[in-house]
């Protein structure tokens, strides 16, 4: 049985918000700039505001822009990486409206590569039969998003909590969520343990590859909001449908942790898979060869692993040529010379590792989870968009447009859920003031919750925030 809640210590602050935003990729921190209109908002992160997968993401982001492509292109894309597993409404919601969002990123300051014409510059990956990713500074698009993101949060007036582990959700006594506690590491006694009341709660905590022993995501990928959801009774879904990357930097027998991706960009632009003997064993294998939908690509490395019994393929770019790994692959190409590869005159040697949970926590088309109040999105989320295996560059535009969805359902729900802060949305003189450093609150010496939570008694004797 799951348990209901973690041991820890009693909350020692509290604050209050009306949406409190638990991550801060870019599915959080567009959430909490889309709420913000609606109503205060309090986005805590576990590390440093930037410190998540979106800004190791390199190749790009995926939308219908290009004249000669439709949203209709993208949708067979997607339904076809995804075999046949995929929620349709929900991949429709995602092609249709994500060409409008990415604009939006770009009038909130994200400055995408552009061609000699001035046009977005737009390159093509596996499971794609257009030229679709929008990138930036070459191979680091996630970097140039979370600035221009994090740019517009400092006048947001979006307040914020970072290294702040979520640890479980609040419930009010009709089963809705209202709130969570967190650790604010290094903040006072208890253990910066404190608590968070708010009128929505939005899980967007990333994914899991940590508990993988060769991964691309950073170390704060733990799955903490899967596991906060499974403990308020949250529906999850397709928790098997991890995708592995199939070209990661070999890094030698008995590599551990966070890996050097080598974005599928690289084969957009014409680097081709082969075997120690030159061999391009995908093709046959597949019509799209080193294109096709990474789970097909992944097999077909480990097959070619085993049928030569070798720790590792080869992806070759030589042909691609110095000013072309120079300019529109220098994060890779600097990864690649640290570790004493250089691409421009050796093959790269690759391998596949765990790069992203196609399920998560269950929601429907406006980020809504079973449990009234918590919303999901991003890779925290199952949409139903990725089905067993995501297409390349949909998981940024999956955060992005889930997000904006969730901040349309709230501007109506918050009207008809009470609030908890006076006045006109501000919060009364008395209430904590939260600092991107630390929490400073009023303690809670007689040990009650806030809002008529509980306090009760978990297993092992240890006291936790009871739910209702």
């Amino acid at each position: 049985m799951i348990p209901s809640v973690l041991v820890a210590p009693d909350p020692g602050w509290t604050t209050e918000t009306d949406v409190v935003v638990i991550g801060s990729g870019i599915a959080g921190l567009v959430a909490a700039l889309r709420c913000r209109p609606h109503g205060q908002v309090l986005l805590v992160t576990k590390a440093l505001l930037d410190a998540g997968s979106t800004r190791w993401a390199q190749g790009g982001i995926a939308a219908a822009l290009a004249p000669d492509d439709t949203p209709e292109e993208h949708l067979a894309d997607t339904l076809t990486a995804g075999v046949g597993l995929c929620d349709e409404d929900a991949v429709r919601a995602l092609v249709t409206e994500g060409p409008d969002a990415v604009r939006g990123l770009i009038e909130l300051g994200t400055a995408f590569d552009r061609s000699s014409g001035g046009d977005i510059a737009l390159t093509r990956e596996g499971g794609h039969h257009r030229r679709r990713i929008a990138h930036a500074g070459g191979d680091a698009t996630g970097a140039e998003i979370s600035r221009a993101l994090l740019a517009a949060i400092k006048d947001s007036g979006v307040e914020v909590i970072e290294h702040a582990l979520v640890l479980d959700l609040l419930k009010d006594g009709a089963g809705r969520a209202a709130g969570a506690t967190l650790h604010v590491m290094g903040e006072g006694q208890p253990g910066g343990v404190g608590a968070v009341r708010a009128r929505a709660v939005v899980l967007a905590t990333g994914g899991l590859g940590q508990v993988f022993s060769a991964t691309t995501n950073p170390e704060v990928s733990t799955g903490d909001g899967v596991a906060l959801a499974l403990r308020a009774g949250a529906d999850v879904a397709d928790l098997e449908f991890v995708q592995f990357h199939p070209t990661v930097l070999w890094l030698g027998e008995g590599a551990r942790g966070q890996q050097p991706l080598i974005s599928e960009a690289v084969r957009g632009e014409g680097a081709y898979l082969v075997d120690h003997s030159g061999e391009r064993f995908m093709l046959g294998r597949h019509d799209l060869a080193e294109l096709a939908p990474r789970d097909v690509v992944a097999k077909g490395i480990m097959n070619r692993m085993h049928e030569t019994g070798v720790s590792h393929m080869l992806l070759d770019g030589r042909h691609l040529g110095a000013t072309m790994w120079e300019n529109r692959f220098p994060t890779i190409l600097a990864a690649c010379r640290h570790h004493g590869i250089d691409p421009v005159t050796e093959p790269i040697p690759v391998v596949p590792a765990a790069h992203y949970a196609s399920g998560g926590v269950r929601t429907d088309l406006h980020g809504r989870t079973s449990v009234p109040g918590l919303y999901a999105c991003g890779e925290v989320a199952c949409t139903g968009v990725h089905g067993a295996n995501r297409l390349a560059s949909n998981s940024l535009l999956e955060g992005l447009v889930f997000a904006e969805r969730i901040a349309t359902a709230l501007q109506a729900e918050l009207v008809m859920t009470p609030s908890l802060l006076a006045g006109e949305g501000h919060p009364p003189a008395s209430f904590a003031t939260v600092s991107t450093t630390h929490a400073s609150a009023t303690g809670l010496a007689d040990g009650t919750a806030p809002g008529g939570l509980s306090v009760g008694v978990v297993p092992g004797g240890a006291r936790g925030w009871a739910r209702g």
